[in-house]
């Protein structure tokens, strides 16, 4: 399983994007263990979505479609919203890990 990801820094007010197919250690290496990064400026950050995908393929195609959106208010609806989380899957035809179809 992987997940395409979002991350907030509520001191910068600024939303990070990625892909892993390791959420916990992702999140270490964003706080803590990356040195020159751009998310080693904006500490701490706090995992505000994980989208559960089958492969990393689906996980990538996810992470360049949101972070092409360039919108925070996009982003904020992924967050907020499960019927916009549906939709993105069923934009890309990805069933959730574990569904059947």
């Amino acid at each position: 399983m992987h997940y395409a990801y979002i991350l907030y820094s509520p001191s910068a007010d600024k939303y990070y994007v990625g892909q892993t197919p390791e959420l916990e250690t992702r999140l270490l290496f964003h706080n803590e263990l990356s040195e020159n990064s751009f998310t080693s400026r904006y500490r701490p950050w706090v995992l505000e979505r994980a989208i559960a995908v089958n492969t990393r393929s689906e996980a990538m195609a996810l992470e360049r479609y949101i972070k092409g959106r360039k919108s925070k208010r996009y982003i904020r609806k992924l967050i907020d919203e499960e019927a916009a989380v549906k939709s993105l899957l069923d934009k890309f035809n990805i069933s959730p890990p574990g569904s059947v179809g």
